[in-house]
């Protein structure tokens, strides 16, 4: 490693290695050897992602960090930053790149990258557009590599490992992960040297808490006075004492708030400095975005030093409890367990609060996994601050004791299963494969799809059975053309690959295509069919309350639908027309300019899920767009380009002319309709002092927008 760099570390806090980083060394590290790092959170697997990144660079390679989260990948593009302070081979200042979206682009823009932060979707698209560069990256890193066992990101994660085996004998793989108890067997799968190890810088003790006494696994028994609030936060206070923080991981985002709020009762924060940045950040949150009841609930518990997240905030209202948690003003943060897999967020003392969640299949209450309670755990101890980490599960009676004790705490994580296997994603990832090798023969793709973990661990035959039904599949649905041997992807199957959804979407697109009548309103019609795709998310099913309005809903749209509605000629009861109806209602709302809080009062949908619904409709919107392109419907193209600017937006048609200027979102929007600049003929006429007087526009974005027009004319 070249000196100037092993300074830089130094100056960075990197005084020595700790032992899974050394072992990494001795392991073939920095030899170009390819390792499975399966050590707890904190254990130093950044920095040996850094080591590896270093020589790839220096050795002329670039390098790609995949990621499983937007969050966790921004996470880490910070953290790679470091490496801008040092030269590439070629003499000049290694450059490190990140992208997470826009999946019909080429990726030729990133060609210029040293180390490329990726999500696992992005870069599986980037494959099926065969970018050029890929023969240059010498070091792939696989964050959070035991998602390979979930039933949604899993297959992705693993394709992609299956073709990267594949792609030459010098590529170098570090696998990063979690224990996992089958991690010699995922080892082997990759050809890598496997580093396992239960070290971490913060010693871990898990215990248990009931009837108002923690017990340790390590002997030691606390009393916890009561506050009159609950067990959780009698657990979570009782670590405040000396600077600790808690972190409550709760089982539902109601809880989660309800537990911050109690929380909030009790919480005493006596450093003014504290007050200060607490009182900055709640101004913060009330700043961002359209004001609702949650921000306003978010900004007085952050005042408090208490706060709670989840996924019905916003990204920004994430960051900024994130911000002020680390910085250890807030004291008690109550989380839902999305956030232990995603962003680096210890505290002194974590405190789970019930191990059963709701479980959809199971239909009811279901205890979590080890390994989700392993993650959970994995969140105690705040290296730098404390000298050990607690986490704590909460038992309501002894028999739930004895059986927490058993399965949890002295259980192993459970080994990680392939879920290739589901026909959905198989279908998805073998039209890949042919679209990126078009022209091939059946071995070829076999041979692509023995190097997954599922043929390890079911056998090449089981993986032979199943890639011949998810072809039939394919041909049936004519994606793919089978001729002379060979497979082909037809134009539209091709089409549907690079959108990247999955092939029932683009099968359900072409339907609802061909009982389409142009020149008739079909706006609700196609937010129905957008929410019905597999690929859409988040969807949310009318609630008890709810399905008044939405039968009424039906009733005044039922001319518009694309799919048949109740009391309809041909519907049918079982094809999931309201799974998600509720969605089919929010997006409406949206683009009919309702406001965020409107639509959480009057249909429940928060901020976050919001954002979430509105970036996956307008890419369903896009690929359904493109989808009538290559199908020949230019007729149906202006109502489909319409709604796609509509929903990005949040806007009215007649909004549409305003919305396409830079600086002008739905807000500004209306309030220059308002005041008369309802086209941008209108905008390039009149003064620009006039046009700065208009309610959040000002002198500096009144002179973007007569900038832009005179541009355009």
């Amino acid at each position: 490693m070249p000196k100037s760099f092993a300074l830089l570390l130094q100056s960075q806090g990197y005084d020595d290695l700790y032992p899974p980083q050394e072992e990494s060394v001795k392991g073939g590290l920095l030899e170009g050897r390819s390792l499975l790092l399966a050590t707890p959170t904190a254990s130093g697997k950044t920095l040996v992602s850094i080591l590896a990144a270093i020589r790839a660079i220096m050795n002329g390679g670039k390098v790609v960090y995949l990621s499983p989260l937007r969050a966790l990948a921004n996470e880490k593009f910070q953290e790679f930053k470091i490496l801008e302070n040092m030269r590439n081979v070629n003499g000049q200042k290694a450059k490190v790149l990140i992208s997470t979206g826009d999946y019909d682009s080429s990726g030729e823009s990133l060609r210029t990258g040293d180390l490329m932060v990726l999500t696992n979707e992005k870069f599986d698209a980037l494959l099926r557009h065969r970018v050029s560069w890929l023969n240059k990256v010498t070091l792939f890193i696989a964050d959070e590599i035991h998602l390979l066992g979930e039933g949604r990101r899993g297959p992705t994660i693993e394709m992609i490992l299956a073709k990267v085996l594949a792609l030459r004998q010098d590529v170098q793989i570090l696998g990063l992960s979690a224990t996992i108890t089958n991690a010699d067997e995922v080892a082997r799968w990759l050809g890598a040297n496997l580093i396992k190890s239960e070290w971490r810088p913060v010693p871990l003790i898990e215990g248990i808490h009931a009837y108002g006494r923690i017990q340790f696994k390590d002997g030691r028994e606390i009393l916890v006075k009561e506050t009159g609030r609950g067990a959780p936060i009698d657990v979570a206070i009782d670590n405040l004492k000396e600077g600790g923080q808690s972190l409550i991981f709760a089982e539902t985002r109601r809880r989660a708030v309800s537990l911050a709020k109690k929380a909030a009762e009790v919480v005493e924060i006596v450093s003014k400095e504290e007050q200060h940045l607490l009182g900055e950040l709640a101004d913060e949150v009330n700043r961002e975005g359209d004001e609702t009841e949650l921000r306003r609930r978010l900004a007085d518990l952050i005042s408090k030093g208490v706060a709670f997240h989840h996924a019905g905030l916003s990204a920004n209202q994430r960051r900024i409890v994130e911000r002020g948690f680390r910085a250890r003003a807030i004291k008690i943060l109550a989380a839902t367990p999305t956030l232990a897999a995603g962003v680096n967020l210890p505290a002194r003392r974590v405190v789970i609060s019930s191990v059963f969640r709701y479980n959809a299949e199971f239909g009811g209450q279901a205890a979590i996994s080890v390994l989700e309670y392993k993650q959970m755990c994995g969140r105690a101890g705040r290296p730098k601050y404390d000298d050990l980490g607690e986490a704590v599960v909460l038992a309501g009676s002894e028999f739930e004791k004895d059986g927490i004790a058993e399965r949890y705490l002295a259980g192993q994580p459970e080994p990680l299963i392939s879920q290739l296997a589901e026909i959905s994603p198989l279908r998805f990832h073998l039209l890949a494969t042919i679209t990126s090798q078009s022209g091939a023969r059946m071995r070829d793709l076999e041979e692509v799809f023995t190097n997954t973990l599922l043929s390890a661990q079911k056998g090449a035959s089981r993986v032979r059975a199943r890639l011949g039904s998810a072809l039939d599949y394919l041909v049936a649905e004519n994606l793919v053309i089978k001729k002379n041997g060979k497979l082909t992807p037809t134009q539209f199957g091709r089409r549907v690959s690079m959108l990247y959804i999955t092939p029932e979407t683009g099968v359900l697109f072409r339907r609802a295509m061909k009982i389409w009548e142009p020149n008739l309103d079909h706006e609700v019609g196609v937010v129905q069919l957008i929410v019905s795709t597999p690929d859409f998310s988040p969807k949310f099913s009318p609630r008890g309350k709810d399905w008044e309005g939405t039968l009424d809903f039906i009733e005044e749209h039922r001319d518009k639908f694309l799919q048949p509605g109740p009391d309809q000629e041909g519907y049918d009861p079982y094809s999931g027309f309201f799974e998600g109806f509720r969605m089919v209602r929010v997006l409406h709302a949206w683009v009919e300019e309702w406001t965020e809080d409107r639509i959480l009062r009057d249909l429940g949908i928060e901020p976050g899920d919001l954002n979430r619904a509105v970036e996956s409709a307008s890419w369903l919107a896009y690929s359904l767009r493109e989808t009538a392109r290559v199908l020949r419907r230019p007729d149906l193209m202006p109502e489909i380009s319409r709604l796609y600017i509509r929903i990005r937006s949040g806007v009215k048609v007649e909004l549409l002319p305003l919305v396409g200027l830079e600086m002008i979102g739905r807000s500004r929007a209306r309030e220059l309709y308002r005041a008369g600049f309802t086209d941008l003929k209108k905008l390039s006429v009149e003064p620009i002092e006039k046009l700065a007087r208009v309610p959040k526009i000002g002198m500096t974005i009144a002179s973007g927008i007569k900038k832009q027009i005179a541009k355009r004319a």
